[in-house]
């Protein structure tokens, strides 16, 4: 359940419990060092054990004076491999007619590979003849499945950059006419996304370090200890915020040219181009709070932080400035500023933990307001819909949990928009899809995010490549009578212990040429049906 996915998904349509059975052994520290943690049960005895399930469920075994029979969940077993067919997985399924079992669905699950070799790869119209003829047939209906990655882990000065982040598509349709063929365009899509914020190719990847501060800034107050940044510029923090408060930092931001909201970055795409660039123009409403925020964001140390805002709060009760803040901010600093302007301000000490609450406030505000400039800019949310997000009735450190949805959502956003080029009719919906899920969950880069798409927005991204997962289902029959068989190829293995050295990558001999190959796991889940009655 949740996030963790039955390992038997591809082969099994159902969403109820099922019994999982593998192989019980001792596990000594030779096994723990090895990494060795799979065991499998013989062919043999599986088929022994599917037997037994078998056995207690029928009712004409009336020889085991079972009273009460009782319909029990599916049973999948995990199998060695060591048979002739390579069998992975041995599956009973019972059928029912109300609470009264009437038969079993038996499942084998076969695999072999890896290989890039297609002379291996199965024939449509024989695997459709061979169906008929075991399930005495005389039509069957055949739907095809296809999986594309349409991003990868990229490649930046010869380094693998490790990351969570996927982007793929699933895609099925109906009336499958070749093994391997490209999906038509009639097809119906699912994107499927996970992304692991921070990337530093990414166009807002300055936001993610600003952001990462704030995260530095609320950890410090929960546990005493706060973690400091690199400085950021050759200046000291002190000496930023001084220059600051002489220069004009008291006139309505309208009337300067306020440094970039976000740094234009150079991306390793083509797909970046002015439409998009224009996504990630600048906030000219920055007010007092909010530049002040820029430049003491490079403070190193607490007591350089107490000293940048020991010249701030000086300032102020000179009547030296009388800057320009936004309306309805609850910071402590901006609640100063306002009594500034009646030449009295409230003592503040600047100890313990109030300077930093104090500058996790102004920035908490800033940031609240660069991301809904963002949605409500490029018309993906309401300011009513954003509410939850920017929301001041909750703690601090609940604000700060919200502010990072927020900067997930965006990157989301901008990845789609820049590796995909989706325009507003997709970023819309995908923008109610994320706020959604997180208006009721915490913050979860691992969660996959699906939009329903048509396969004509990315093709151009898949038809050309080879697929992750290619697989074909040949039916007939109808309700508790369909049987189905299964034909996949995979570039990772459907179990663990038929892992390779060369799982997903090009075959060494094509790599090089016009005509790489993927090397491809090749599996077949058969179905055949016992009636009890």
């Amino acid at each position: 359940g949740g996030s963790h996915k039955s390992p038997i998904e591809r082969f099994w349509n159902g969403n109820n419990m099922i019994y999982i059975l593998q192989k019980a052994v001792s596990v000594y520290l030779s096994s723990i060092l090895a990494g060795i943690f799979f065991f499998f049960f013989p062919v043999r005895t599986s088929r022994q054990l599917i037997s037994l399930y078998t056995m207690v469920q029928n009712p004409n075994m009336t020889h085991l004076n079972i009273s009460d029979l009782v319909v029990l969940p599916p049973l999948w077993i995990r199998c060695d491999g060591s048979d002739p067919e390579h069998t992975c997985w041995l599956g009973a399924e019972p059928l029912k007619a109300g609470n009264r079992i009437t038969g079993i669905n038996f499942y084998m699950v076969t695999c072999d590979g890896p290989t890039a070799d297609k002379t291996y790869f199965a024939n449509l119209e024989e695997l459709k003849m061979a169906h008929k003829m075991k399930h005495h047939s005389s039509i069957v209906v055949t739907k095809g499945f296809a999986q594309y990655e349409l991003i990868r882990a990229a490649v930046i000065e010869d380094t693998i950059v490790e990351s969570e982040s996927n982007i793929y598509v699933d895609i099925t349709w109906n009336t499958v006419d070749k093994i391997l063929e490209t999906p038509p365009l009639v097809s119906a899509a699912t994107l499927n996304i996970t992304l692991e914020s921070g990337d530093p190719r990414s166009p807002v990847y300055q936001l993610y370090r600003e952001l990462q501060f704030l995260l530095a800034l609320a950890e410090g107050l929960k546990t005493g200890v706060t973690e400091w940044p690199e400085p950021l510029e050759s200046e000291s923090a002190v000496e930023l915020v001084q220059e600051f408060l002489t220069g004009n930092c008291c006139l309505h931001p309208f009337l300067l040219k306020t440094n970039k909201l976000f740094q234009k970055i150079k991306c390793d795409t083509a797909a970046v181009d002015s439409s998009i660039k224009s996504i990630f123009s600048e906030r000219g409403d920055l007010d007092f709070a909010e530049q002040l925020w820029c430049k003491i964001r490079s403070v190193s140390s607490y007591q350089e932080l107490i000293e940048c805002f020991t010249l701030i709060i000086k300032s102020l009760e000179r009547g030296e400035i009388q800057p320009w803040i936004h309306q309805g901010s609850s910071s402590l600093l901006s609640k100063l500023i306002q009594q500034s302007y009646h030449g009295k301000i409230e003592v503040v000490s600047l100890s313990g933990i109030t300077p930093i609450q104090m500058l996790l406030e102004i920035g908490l505000d800033k940031m609240k307001k660069d991301y809904v400039s963002f949605f409500i800019g490029q018309e993906l949310a309401t300011l009513t819909y954003l509410d939850y997000f920017v929301s001041t009735s909750v703690d601090l450190q609940e604000q700060v949990h919200r502010v990072q949805k927020l900067h997930h959502m965006l990157e989301i956003m901008v990845s789609c928009t820049v590796l995909l080029q989706f325009k507003h009719e997709n970023l819309f919906p995908l923008t109610q899809i994320c706020m959604k899920y997180y208006k009721e969950n915490p913050l979860n880069e691992k969660h996959v995010f699906q939009l329903p798409i048509r396969p004509a927005l990315v093709k151009k991204f898949y038809q050309n490549d080879h697929p992750e997962i290619w697989k074909v289902d040949i039916s007939s029959g109808h309700g508790q009578k369909e049987v189905k068989t299964t034909w996949q190829v995979s570039t990772n293995p459907p179990v663990k212990h038929m892992t390779s050295n060369n799982t997903g990558v090009f075959s060494d001999s094509t790599v090089n040429g016009s005509n790489e190959e993927r090397m491809y796991f090749i599996t077949m889940a058969k179905c055949s049906q016992v009636h009890f009655t």
